[in-house]
């Protein structure tokens, strides 16, 4: 596909930066600081979006052809955000809420460019089997998934031993649903 746009990717994940380069596009990685703050009394599955918004407003000046994609994943059980733990305990915590449970994993997205703004969400459930102490550890001391939200990568170890089932999109959950932005581009 040839696009007229210079992509830039709003963020330093490298699993983003993996999961856009498999679009074949050509992009520059910037990212800005923020503060990951949501009204609470917001929707959790609205959350993704109004922050992968933010992301896009620290972006004050675009150049003319340039299209900014700013993004944000969220993981929720029982209408609770679980976010990325802190330590270890938070992170043992989180995992054993989640065992033989399903959840839901949301990523907002945000296209800008100078004359236009789009911006939606995936959902992917995803269920986890009946996980031992044993194996939270390992995975915990070996992968130490503190920049994880709901404490665990679905490319790594743990999707590849302890994901039961997956409905929808594989690499939404890893933090970016490429279908979705592929099909966006199509109409910028």
């Amino acid at each position: 596909m040839t696009y007229k746009w210079n992509f830039i990717l709003g963020s330093q994940s490298p699993r983003r930066k993996e999961l856009l380069e498999k679009l074949g596009i050509s992009f520059r990685q910037e990212s800005q600081d923020i503060d990951e703050i949501y009204p609470e009394e917001m929707v959790p599955q609205q959350v993704p979006i109004y922050l992968a918004e933010l992301k896009s407003k620290a972006f004050e000046s675009l150049q003319k052809n340039d299209l900014l994609i700013t993004s944000d994943t969220v993981v929720i059980f029982q209408n609770e955000i679980l976010g990325k733990p802190s330590n270890k305990k938070e992170a043992q915590e989180t995992l054993t809420k989640l065992s033989n449970q399903w959840h839901e994993v949301v990523t907002g997205v945000c296209l800008r460019t100078n004359e236009k703004k789009v911006s939606f969400a995936d959902t992917t459930r995803v269920k986890f089997k009946e996980l031992s102490q044993e194996e939270i550890d390992y995975y915990i001391d070996n992968f130490h998934p503190f920049d994880k939200a709901g404490s665990y990568g679905i490319q790594d170890w743990f999707g590849v031993t302890c994901v039961d089932r997956i409905e929808g999109c594989y690499f939404n959950v890893m933090g970016l649903p490429v279908r979705l932005i592929y099909k966006e581009l199509g109409r910028f």
